[in-house]
């Protein structure tokens, strides 16, 4: 996912003792959805006060978390400005009570309820996990395993020459099954500045970019996008074919790109920008962006891990 990232700067608020008394129920991480209609609006939202001084980074339902403006908490709201552009910008008025967040964001206003991301055990990407069976997304013949995320657009794909393909505008295919903790195998192959992703649970994305021989990136290829970047930028030119493989255990990920160790057992810190939910501790599908650019997958493997060994076994 390639959205320019707004370099807002935070405009801090000095708080007196009682608004720092208030700011207790907002501080940390907290995980937004809109409520209906607007069920799949999906945002990520930190509070953090340091010295007395209050800040927030923004995940707008996509791009990247980003500094927010304004940041006040006045008569029990937590309050802040949404960067963007011209002299009215939309404002976020949030609420905490019994744990939870309410409110709304943005302009005219989505209502929306706010809950704690889950508080993750340990677990260990790289154990010696029991397997299941393989669940071959693709057959080289059909896209009978997906689905599409928005089903008022035309799908845009198509399979050619045993792989499955897509106009540049196309919809982001949905796994029909859903995963928790597995392996993923997948073999793929980009246009010359081309862009994609793959979304582990729907939630988490796993950036395919064409980006060789540029320095490894928070947006670059196989990040988990604006979360971490790889450890090593091990991208292959446009038009070659590319293998990845990803395991995911909790919010434990490992990830292998064209043969090299990217990621090592990192923490997820949180969904990333298009997630389709925020119900991080559910099963969730596989999903491939296809609406920036054009790419080529001929294998998508998941292997689902039925006994996971945590850290501490």
């Amino acid at each position: 996912m390639r959205y320019p990232i707004v370099l807002a700067i935070a405009l801090a608020t000095m708080l007196p003792g009682q608004a720092l008394a208030q700011s207790a129920p907002f501080l940390g991480a907290w995980n937004l959805t809109g409520e209906p209609p607007n069920e799949n609006y999906v945002y990520w939202l930190e509070v953090k006060e340091e010295g007395g001084t209050l800040s927030a980074l923004f995940l707008n339902r996509g791009g990247s978390p980003v500094p927010v403006q304004d940041v006040r908490i006045a008569n029990g709201e937590l309050s802040f400005t949404l960067p963007g552009r011209g002299e009215t910008r939309p404002t976020a008025n949030l609420r905490a009570s019994d744990g939870r967040l309410t409110g709304t964001i943005g302009a005219p206003g989505v209502k929306v309820t706010g809950v704690r991301p889950p508080q993750w055990g340990a677990c260990d990407a790289n154990a010696a996990h029991s397997f299941g069976k393989p669940v071959a997304l693709f057959d080289g013949k059909s896209l009978a395993a997906w689905g599409v995320q928005h089903q008022d657009r035309p799908i845009g794909w198509r399979v050619e020459d045993g792989a499955m393909t897509n106009d540049p505008k196309a919809n982001n295919l949905v796994s029909k099954e859903k995963f928790q903790d597995f392996r993923l195998d997948a073999e793929y192959k980009i246009s010359p500045k081309g862009n994609s992703g793959i979304y582990l649970r729907g939630r988490y994305e796993m950036q395919v970019l064409d980006d060789p021989g540029t320095p490894a990136d928070v947006h670059g290829h196989m990040s988990l996008y604006a979360r971490r970047a790889p450890a090593v930028n091990a991208s292959k030119p446009a038009g070659e074919w590319q293998t990845a493989q990803i395991t995911v255990v909790g919010n434990c990920l490992t990830a292998m790109l064209n043969g090299q160790k990217v990621h090592d057992n990192v923490r997820i810190a949180g969904i990333t920008g298009g997630a389709l939910d925020a119900k991080e501790t559910e099963p969730g599908p596989i999903m491939i962006q296809g609406d920036h650019g054009t790419v080529w997958f001929r294998k998508m493997v998941v292997t689902p891990i039925t006994s996971a060994k945590r850290a501490s076994d």
